[in-house]
């Protein structure tokens, strides 16, 4: 073994402070490949959107923002704003994973107030 030989490692992105669970209560698991969008709504908001899709656990433990800040920095600069006080809201693109004609609401949004980190888990049917 060479003296330098490098440890081969696969570095998991830390988890962002907002997750969150999908279930589909039709099979009884998961919610893979649903589409959710996150938008910070207050203070100084509407943000511009992260958006995510479940991954085969129906977990979205990380999120891509494509303009503004992370919600790492957000929740960094909590102090600065209202006491901390934040409204997200979490839009679930549920016509897609059902199908357009599948379901009564092609989108289902959850609205959350919160001072610190947060888990949101959601149930989904179609009857």
């Amino acid at each position: 073994m060479a003296e330098n030989a490098m440890s081969l490692t696969t570095a998991t992105p830390p988890r962002d402070p907002i997750t969150c669970h999908v279930l589909d209560q039709v099979t009884g698991r998961p919610a893979p490949h649903v589409a959710v969008s996150l938008t910070l709504i207050k203070p100084l908001g509407p943000s511009a959107p992260a958006t995510a899709l479940t991954n085969a656990d129906g977990r979205i433990t990380n999120w891509g923002v494509k303009e503004g800040p992370s919600l790492a920095e957000i929740f960094g600069n909590l102090a600065e704003h209202d006491g901390g006080k934040m409204v997200w809201s979490l839009k679930f693109d549920t016509g897609a994973y059902f199908g357009q004609d599948n379901t009564f609401f092609p989108e289902v949004e959850v609205r959350t107030v919160q001072l610190h980190y947060i888990q949101r888990q959601l149930s989904l049917t179609h009857r």
